[in-house]
């Protein structure tokens, strides 16, 4: 680990989705919590398994950090509008939302001919929607302020192929809708940017396909790091956690709309 500059000092940072998957790797979002932690930022960490989000306040604080958890469930507007209220509540602002949610296997993503009404629509909910309402929360308090910085987590699914048409569509979709948060509220000063993960050694990636598939942890990561051009070995969570630091820190002052492969070089297949 590269030693804190101060990146985002004094800022304050919700993530949403900074618990993990039980997992022997740390997964994409208790690394950029940590990260944003470690150069600076006070962070609210949101997730659905309480647990999971205090263990990762936990860590921060160990490091001398500053951190709380809050309990969301994405798929509640209700949830996602308490979790914004926490960071004025307790540090009046908000300067970083960072969108890190996702499911696919875990919650019956399928070919488009086997697909059901009800793990699509979940998956919809959780993956895109989830985005959409955390924004409508977040953007209020942003355009007051004259700044912030929204990020999302999508996935090289997006421009690739890949055979579940839930994940696929909703991926995808955090494309257009990053670039209408940039173009929309430019005037603001609020920019969005999106972080295309390719395949990455975290819990949800890894852990979640043995169990789901009844293979081993080695095999599926095998697997997976023979399609990685880069080294044939999958990133792991801290390159996406740095990907989102560098997008949320004062370094990418004039980037927004933009579109982040962190990949390996897998896209460069694609074009």
């Amino acid at each position: 680990m590269a030693a804190p500059q101060g990146r985002l000092q004094d800022k304050v940072a919700l993530i949403v989705g900074a618990g993990q998957t039980p997992g022997p790797k740390i997964g994409n979002g208790r690394a950029t919590a940590l990260l944003f932690a470690r150069e600076g930022a006070r962070v609210v960490a949101a997730d659905r398994n309480l647990a999971s989000a205090e263990e990762t306040v936990a860590l921060i604080e160990e490091q001398g950090g500053q951190a709380v958890a809050v309990e969301t469930d994405v798929t509640e507007e209700s949830s996602l509008e308490g979790a914004v209220h926490l960071c004025q509540e307790r540090w009046q602002k908000l300067d970083v939302l960072h969108n890190n949610v996702g499911i696919s296997v875990a919650g019956g993503d399928a070919p488009v001919t086997e697909i059901t009404v009800e793990a699509f629509d979940r998956i919809m909910a959780v993956n895109l929607r989830s985005v959409v309402l955390a924004c409508k929360h977040t953007l209020p308090i942003m355009r007051r302020q004259g700044n912030g910085v929204i990020l999302t987590i999508s996935s090289i699914a997006a421009i690739e192929s890949y055979p579940w048409v839930s994940y696929k569509a909703s991926k995808s979709a955090l494309l257009a809708l990053t670039q209408q948060l940039a173009y929309q509220n430019a005037e603001y000063g609020v920019r969005a940017n999106v972080i295309l993960p390719g395949l990455m050694d975290t819990p949800m990636a890894v852990d979640t396909r043995a169990a789901a598939w009844g293979r081993s942890r080695e095999d599926v990561a095998q697997e997976r790091n023979a399609r990685v051009p880069l080294r044939n070995k999958m990133g792991s969570a801290w390159d996406v956690a740095y990907a989102a630091l560098f997008l949320a820190s004062d370094e990418a002052g004039f980037i927004t709309g933009a579109a982040l492969p962190v990949d390996g070089g897998a896209s460069s297949r694609v074009g």
